[in-house]
């Protein structure tokens, strides 16, 4: 079953299409079977429709079944492709064409991939989503994501997730004309993360374990402390340091606080997926 946004134009539905191109573009590929370029041709533009996911209607007019309505458009040679916004036609293709002709021309007309896929990455940040929109926001090239805007709410979506080192960095690339009160309050989450996330009890460990760095035991605990604070990264940095030297440290218990690190933070987790292959490199 194709997409809404994919339609065979006929003659019940010809002019409601049309009338939607007032509000989303309308390309119109006028084919026919006997026209082997025209029909080949519709593969890739199904394909580069759903690439778009809505951003326009292809509408496929078999010229064999529907003379009347080609003959309204006066279609010379086939495959034809014209581009209708707002009820009129603004740019069009004759003759057999790459689909990259095609590409280019609706180019110059609709919003860009990176656009789109930004448009999609906000609303899913707006919509509370934020482990989808910071997946979104990753599909984005490097020259969209360091937008101002995007970084924004890049950082705000990290924060709402705790993965507040990833923020921290994002923050600090934020350039100086979005340095606004939005801007202020997600370093203001930060700083109260910080000062959580630094307790007496983890001061005390961190002494002892200065004091001795060695001692595995310290190393265990506050590892797992700094991951109750969501120092994940730190926690793992820490416990890995020695298990990378021995994977039966302390009998086996620095292997098991490690591994339920990684299992508390899932498979989307950028930070446990690095460790992971770093383990699994160990281990295999």
């Amino acid at each position: 079953m194709q997409p809404a946004y994919i339609v065979d134009l006929n003659e019940q539905n010809f002019r409601e299409v049309l009338e939607g191109s007032m509000n989303s573009p309308v390309l119109i590929h006028f084919w026919a079977p006997m026209s082997q370029e025209s029909a080949q041709l519709i593969p890739a533009l199904k394909a580069l429709t759903e690439q778009y996911a809505g951003a326009y209607t292809l509408a496929l007019l078999n010229c064999e079944e529907q003379q009347a309505i080609a003959g309204q458009f006066g279609v010379q040679a086939l495959p034809t492709i014209a581009l209708f916004v707002n009820g009129q036609p603004v740019d069009g293709l004759g003759g057999p064409q790459p689909i990259e002709a095609v590409k280019a021309m609706l180019g110059k007309h609709l919003p860009s991939e990176d656009e789109l896929n930004a448009l999609k990455a906000l609303e899913l940040s707006q919509q509370g989503e934020f482990e989808a929109a910071i997946a979104a926001f990753g599909t984005l090239s490097d020259e969209y994501q360091a937008k101002g805007e995007i970084k924004l709410a890049m950082a705000n979506c990290l924060l709402e997730t705790n993965q507040f080192e990833r923020a921290e960095q994002v923050l600090n690339t934020i350039p100086m004309e979005y340095k606004d009160n939005h801007y202020k309050s997600l370093v203001a989450k930060l700083e109260l993360h910080k000062q959580a996330a630094d307790s007496p009890e983890i001061q005390s460990l961190e002494a002892a374990l200065q004091a001795n760095p060695d001692d595995l035991k310290l190393v265990a605990e506050l590892g797992l402390q700094y991951h109750q604070v969501n120092r994940d990264e730190e926690a793992l940095a820490l416990i890995w340091t020695p298990l990378s030297r021995n994977l039966n440290a302390l009998d086996g218990e620095l292997k098991k606080a490690f591994m339920d690190i990684l299992s508390a933070l899932g498979q989307g987790n950028p930070v446990a997926a690095k460790y992971r292959r770093q383990l699994y490199s160990l281990l295999y």
